[in-house]
């Protein structure tokens, strides 16, 4: 399935061009109280629930997708747990463009380790991307992005895939500068997540998928999964050997070459075979 969020908090199925509002699953989920749990409780609830949202699929209300906002389809995430420079050719561009590194010291993945993004900066597609501090570069990093379905802690590689609910397209939006990585992408709106999450039967290998971003038409970047050089598995077992990753948690698994500056005005398409594509616009700094 094809798990979206949309208006007030609607939950949603995509179906072609047309978005299947069943929201009414969501009566479904456990009620909670303070203190709140630290994950999504959608996310951890959505195998138990699969089965009532497939039935709800036939009698649903169907939507034009191109009429609803879409949201993010993680609504809680406890953590945002990055890749940096897990591409080698980006690893290359990095290091062979000042204006990128900023003399930061710039590592292989493997010793530079993983970084966290603010939950803060996370939102759907529609709002668009706010630039924050305009007067310095900002550029969009196009990622597939695994959700953890599951509690997991020091997980295998070998099995490492079974703790994933599913896959969405990410932007992991970047201020170039001196300053550390986790500070510059963490602004409001900084991380875009969508246009839904892609259910692990149906993507059960993430590891060969092509993935584009266009800016205003022209291609930035071109890449496909099969490159990273940490995959998702090795990914979620280096981030569980030190954190407890819990339902909602996101893992961008980093970008590819190609990285360049944005500006208010632009549109970015960023699209992942058997995911989708998220359609989004550069604003003026939020006021």
């Amino acid at each position: 399935m094809k798990i979206c969020r949309f208006d007030d908090n609607r939950l949603g199925v995509l179906d072609g061009d047309d978005v299947l509002d069943v929201s009414t699953v969501l009566e479904q989920l456990p009620a909670c109280r303070y203190p709140l749990p630290r994950h999504d409780l959608l996310v951890a609830e959505l195998q138990r629930l699969a089965p009532a949202i497939e039935a709800a699929k036939p009698h649903a209300r169907r939507i034009p997708v191109n009429t609803v906002r879409l949201l993010s389809p993680v609504a809680n995430p406890g953590k945002i747990v990055a890749a940096p420079v897990n591409y080698t050719k980006h690893l290359q561009e990095v290091l062979g463009d000042a204006n990128l590194h900023h003399d930061n010291q710039i590592n292989h993945i493997e010793r530079a380790g993983l970084f966290l993004k603010a939950v803060s900066s996370l939102e759907g597609m529609s709002r668009g991307v706010e630039l924050c501090h305009p007067e310095r570069r900002s550029d969009p990093e196009l990622e597939l992005v695994a959700v953890i379905g599951r509690t997991c802690k020091n997980a295998s590689a070998a099995d490492a895939l079974g703790y994933v609910a599913g896959y969405c397209v990410g932007l992991d939006m970047t201020i170039r500068g001196p300053e550390e990585r986790s500070f510059r992408k963490s602004p409001d709106t900084y991380c875009v997540l969508g246009p839904c999450l892609v259910t692990a039967d149906e993507l059960p290998d993430a590891g060969a998928l092509d993935m584009t971003l266009h800016v205003n038409g022209e291609i930035r970047q071109r890449a496909n999964s099969r490159d990273l050089i940490l995959g998702v598995p090795q990914l979620i077992a280096l981030a569980s050997s030190f954190y407890t990753l819990h339902p909602g948690d996101l893992i961008y698994t980093g970008t590819a070459e190609g990285v360049a500056a944005i500006k208010a005005g632009d549109r970015m398409l960023a699209h992942i075979d058997r995911i989708g594509t998220l359609d989004v616009r550069i604003l003026e700094q939020a006021q």
